[in-house]
Parts: structure tokens; C-alpha cells; sequence
């Protein structure tokens, strides 16, 4: 039994040791390519408008999916409205699903917009069917684009945005996505807007990059982006037999021969959640249904001609949110460990334990890092964030990983957005809420106690770790429940 509980415990240091060697990794790919990939996008652009006017600019379809976001619809809207594109070759398509009071201020946007003489439509469907998938489809048969650009009701796309993402399907027919990188709008607003900000940051400066240019298999993430309608047609156009309705399609369009390029230096800003709630809503979805598409596409990748090192990172790619269940478990048999077994690690497991923790921690907050540096000018004082940043990921492992078990056993969940507070806050919508900060603050006690009992042991060695569950969910359960009394 205790040889049992040793192995068990290992062998999920060893797991969770290499999603956070693949962050060197990434680190790696990242730094060898940033360079030439940055000529080449400028190179690109400037050859492009050199040699071709607006003439050769393909017709754009710009949609906008759009359920109960009145503090954001108009903002999104107008600055759609407001692209630098020559005239007769963009439509924007307004997807509404809203069934408050956000559906009348659209109609009265678009409306005066029209009277301006902007190519919009409001569009409507009976029912919510396939939630963003299917509204993205519905529009999608009545759009006049070849090409699909998208974006989130709480973005602010700059003018230039589709003269500096549209060469690159001119110069590459066979281009079938082209993702920007997320801003963020309110990254200062609060401790958790910036944590939120740094991780972000990781995820479309690095990871994204990283993959794109080394010939990887990277996604689409929902938003900022265009994706070619005839890559989305014979991909089997959007499915909503999982909730990343987004990665799941621009995975199949790689998988059936279209190309992806990432755009590090075009940015599209955004809001983050700023109640921890609605925060941790988003993190479900995205959990819950990346690993939905991990299990219904890794069999596929692995059959596919893609090259073995290619399958290797899809696969890290695709499962990353594993690490969340492997966290709890680590977390909750820490304190069993020591008080079930009463004795000493062999030399050779305390070794291979610490060896695993570091690597695991230390991956992750040097992808920060790295990613601070390019991103941002005020990087030197996010450096005294990373612990938090390290912390605060532990503190969400408990909901990531009911995500997780979730999609493992099956269980069907819809498409909950995550509310946004817009410039001005018109209504207050409020996220789901689980009594999961119970279990949160419950497991940050029970680590606390495991420090205890481990410094009366006289091992010190875990207690740092333990330290970090405990403080992040501690703090992740305790303000789940203040924003939840807000």
C-alpha cells in the first residue's frame, strides 16, 4: 500500500515535470525564430502594397457573435464600423442570440449605421442552437466574404486590422487562418486582471508563436482573427460537439492540408474578467473543451503524416489542462503521504520528487517571463508577480479539473460567455456560481496543515510547495465568495 501511494505520487510529479519541461521548449522555439518571422511579416506587408492596390484586397466578411453583452455591444460594433477597407469589399454580420435588452440596442446601432452607408446586417436566428458554432454557421450561408473574420463583442480591433491580416491569404492561396495577438483593455484594473494579463500573454506571445513558426499545429482562438470560408467548408465547418468550437476547426483545417500564420506584432485588445467568477467560468470552457477536442482529434493527428515531434506537441497542446487534476492530486496526498506512511523518501524517489517540482514550476514562470520581456515595457516589476502567477494557478486546479473530469466522462455542459464590464457598466450580468470555493478554501486548510505536520516531521522540503497550494486556493476560494456576495 505504501509502495502503492509512493509510485502513484510520482508518477504525477513525473506527468506534471513534463508539461513544465515543454514550457523550456516552447521558451526554445519561441527565441529561434522571433527575428526572421518579424522580417518576414514586415517583408510581406511591404511587398504586398508595393505591387497591389485595393483592387486585389479580397471581399471580407466581418461577424460578430453577440449574446446579452449590453455593456459591450455598441463598443465592438463601431469600431468594426469604423475599419479602413475599401468600400464594397467588408459587410459586417451582427449575430445576435441576445434574448435581453441588448438585442434593441443593436438593432438600433446597425440601423444608424446603415444610414451612413455601412455594408451591416443584424442577424437573427429562432433559437440558440449550437450557441456560438451555430450562429457562426448560420451567418456564415448568408455571407458574401471569401474571407471570415471574427471577433468577440468585449474587442477593439484597430482600423488597420484587416489591411495588415488580408495580404497574407493574397500571398498564400493556401492559407487558411490568420490569428492575431490579444491586448488587453483593463490589465491594471485589479490583481487578477493582471495575473489574467501575464498569463495571457504567455499563451499568444510564446506558445503561439512558438508553434506557428516551427511547423506545428497551433488554434484558432475564437476571436481576432479570419479564417478562410472555403478552409472552414472543407474542414466540415463549425461543429459544436465540444465548447472550443474554435480549436476544434482550425485543428481539422490543418489536419485536411490549410496553413495557419500567426500575427505576434498585430494586436487586437480586449477585456478580461475582472470577477474571479466569470474568470473562472471562461477557464472551464476552455478546459472542459480542449479536452473534448483532444479526444476527439489526437487519434487523427497520430494517424496523420504530421512528423513525430509535431504529434508530440499537439498532444501537450491539446491535454495541457491535465495539469490542473494532477495539481489537486499532488495538493490533497501531500499531507496523506507523510501521515499515512511515517517514513523517510528513498534517496532516489526525494530526488526524482524534487527534481519534478522544480522543473514543473520553473518551466511555466520562465515562459512568463519570456513573454513579459517582449510584450510589455513594464515587465522588470511583473518579475515580483511570478510566484503569485504560480500560485494563483493552483488555486484554480480544483475547478480546471472538474472541467477536466467533465469532458473525460462525458458529460454534456452548454456554451456559457463570459460576461464583460464594458467602459461604461449599463447592467450588471452575473456568472455562474458553483459552491466550489468551499471545496477551494477546505484544500488550501488542509495543505496548511500539511505544512504543519511535515515541519514537526522535520522535512522541509515540501513545504514551500504546499505553501503555494495553500495561499492560491485560500485566496481563489475566498474571493470566489466575495465576488460571488458582489
Amino acid at each position: 500500500m505504501i509502495k502503492t501511494i509512493l509510485f502513484l505520487y510520482l508518477a504525477a510529479c513525473l506527468l506534471l515535470m513534463l508539461y513544465g519541461l515543454n514550457c523550456h521548449v516552447m521558451v526554445y522555439l519561441f527565441k529561434r525564430r522571433l527575428k526572421s518571422r518579424k522580417i518576414d511579416d514586415r517583408k510581406i506587408l511591404k511587398d504586398f502594397y508595393a505591387k497591389h492596390g485595393e483592387q486585389d484586397l479580397p471581399f471580407v466578411t466581418t461577424q460578430i457573435p453577440i449574446y446579452n453583452e449590453l455593456n459591450v455591444a455598441e463598443r465592438i460594433i463601431e469600431a468594426v464600423a469604423a475599419f479602413d477597407y475599401p468600400k464594397g469589399r467588408h459587410e459586417i454580420q451582427v449575430l445576435d442570440d441576445s434574448t435581453d435588452e441588448t438585442h434593441k440596442i443593436i438593432a438600433g446601432k446597425v440601423q444608424s449605421l446603415k444610414e451612413k452607408g455601412i455594408c451591416i446586417e443584424h442577424i437573427t436566428r429562432p433559437d440558440r442552437k449550437g450557441f456560438k458554432a451555430g450562429a457562426l454557421r448560420f451567418g456564415m450561408e448568408r455571407a458574401k466574404g471569401d474571407l471570415m473574420a471574427i471577433f468577440d463583442a468585449d474587442f477593439v480591433p484597430p482600423r488597420d486590422f484587416l489591411l495588415k491580416a488580408v495580404p497574407y491569404f493574397v500571398q498564400d492561396k493556401n492559407l487558411g487562418l490568420v490569428q492575431a495577438r490579444w491586448g488587453h483593455l483593463n490589465e491594471n484594473k485589479s490583481l487578477i486582471t493582471v495575473l489574467q494579463s501575464i498569463g495571457i500573454n504567455g499563451h499568444f506571445m510564446v506558445e503561439q508563436s512558438a508553434r506557428n513558426w516551427n511547423g506545428l499545429l497551433m488554434n484558432f482562438n475564437g476571436t481576432a482573427g479570419i479564417l478562410k470560408k472555403a478552409a472552414i467548408q472543407e474542414a466540415g465547418n463549425w461543429q459544436d460537439d465540444t465548447i472550443t468550437e474554435d480549436m476544434d476547426l482550425s485543428y481539422r483545417m490543418q489536419l485536411s492540408g490549410w496553413r495557419c500564420r500567426y500575427l505576434v506584432d498585430l494586436i487586437a485588445p480586449a477585456e478580461v474578467p475582472e470577477n474571479i467568477n466569470a474568470f473562472k467560468t471562461q477557464q472551464f470552457r476552455w478546459a472542459k473543451g480542449s479536452i473534448q477536442t483532444a479526444i476527439k482529434l489526437l487519434p487523427t493527428v497520430w494517424r496523420s503524416d504530421f512528423s513525430f515531434f509535431c504529434k508530440i506537441q499537439a498532444t501537450f497542446h491539446m491535454t495541457h489542462y491535465i495539469i490542473h487534476p494532477l495539481m489537486a492530486y499532488l495538493a490533497i496526498m501531500a499531507p496523506i503521504l507523510l501521515v499515512t506512511t511515517r517514513i523517510e523518501f528513498p534517496v532516489f524517489a526525494f530526488v526524482a520528487f524534487v527534481i519534478a517540482l522544480l522543473i514543473a514550476s520553473t518551466g511555466p514562470s520562465r515562459l512568463y517571463w519570456v513573454a513579459e520581456r517582449h510584450a510589455t515595457k513594464g515587465w522588470p516589476k511583473k518579475l515580483l508577480l511570478l510566484p503569485v502567477m504560480i500560485s494563483f494557478g493552483c488555486g484554480l486546479a480544483i475547478s480546471n479539473s472538474r472541467a477536466v473530469l467533465e469532458a473525460l466522462f462525458g458529460k454534456k455542459s452548454d456554451f456559457v460567455r463570459t460576461p464583460k464590464r464594458g467602459s461604461i457598466t449599463k447592467k450588471h450580468y452575473r456568472p455562474p456560481i458553483t459552491t466550489f470555493f468551499i471545496l477551494e478554501i477546505l484544500i488550501g486548510v488542509w495543505c496548511l496543515t500539511g505544512i504543519i505536520a511535515y515541519a514537526g516531521a522535520g522535512q522541509h522540503i515540501l513545504r514551500p510547495f504546499l505553501f503555494l497550494y495553500a495561499t492560491g486556493f485560500i485566496y481563489v476560494g475566498l474571493l470566489s465568495l466575495l465576488h460571488r456576495k458582489r
